[in-house]
């Protein structure tokens, strides 16, 4: 899958998925605008694939922030003269009894996993309309297709995600633009890492495939959506998780 000459942006890129997906667009051919709210972070990962010898650069991002959003638009127009491809792969998650949620923690799922997509995408949009051939892939969860016991308001969130990648596919789809989500399942991520040990075995048990998927993994699938080899697929949301969740 070549993506020669396309600009791209992917938000949460200084680890886990975003990172993955950030090298492999830049291995596919793409000048990549690696962003995140961790600073140091980022800018390590954009200064290891630089000097791997790709094309990316690192700019902070604060998904929650819409101004911040608007800037980055901006600076990313600036700097590359326009954008082909969105991928929303920033999140958070913390496993835990919804009868437990804080009202601050519930505000701080939504805002993120659900309104920072939304927030990115809104501020993209005039740039990938602008490219003739955007393309969007947005990162969900197979939470927000299945549910999942400790992450409820999460897999609403996610599920909000799976919403407004298919409606807004049915509005773009005129600009040319295509949509579509990818939905992970437990994947090797420093995210997953940080979950109580008994959770993280259980679920890898429950895996068909018996193990954790890796982000380079998710970051296929994401490079799918991406090129033209997906070109006739829009609204569509693909399930990467050893077989965990089969859904209709």
């Amino acid at each position: 899958m070549k993506l020669d000459d396309k600009i791209a942006l992917v938000t949460g890129a200084a680890s886990g998925i975003g990172l993955a997906t950030a090298r492999a667009l830049a291995e596919a051919g793409a000048a990549v605008v690696l962003t995140d709210v961790a600073e140091d972070a980022g800018a390590a990962a954009a200064a290891t694939l630089s000097d791997a010898g790709f094309d990316v650069g690192f700019v902070p991002l604060d998904v929650t922030d819409r101004d911040n959003c608007a800037a980055v638009a901006a600076d990313v127009i600036e700097r590359h003269d326009r954008l082909d491809i969105l991928v929303n792969a920033a999140g958070w998650d913390q496993i835990q009894p919804f009868v437990d949620n804080t009202p601050e923690y519930m505000d701080t799922i939504v805002e993120l996993n659900l309104m920072g997509p939304v927030n990115v995408t809104q501020a993209m949009l005039p740039a990938l309309t602008a490219s003739g051939s955007g393309r969007i892939v947005n990162v969900a969860s197979d939470a927000g297709r299945v549910g999942s016991t400790g992450e409820t308001v999460y897999a609403g969130a996610k599920g909000g995600v799976i919403a407004f990648t298919k409606s807004l596919a049915r509005e773009v789809t005129r600009n040319q633009i295509r949509v579509n989500c990818v939905c992970p399942g437990p994947t090797d991520t420093p995210l997953f890492a940080a979950q109580p040990e008994k959770m993280r075995e259980a679920l890898t048990r429950a895996i068909p495939m018996r193990r954790l998927a890796q982000p380079s993994e998710i970051a296929d699938a994401i490079v799918f959506f991406a090129s033209d080899r997906s070109s006739f697929v829009t609204g569509q949301v693909l399930s990467v998780s050893g077989g965990l969740t089969m859904v209709d």
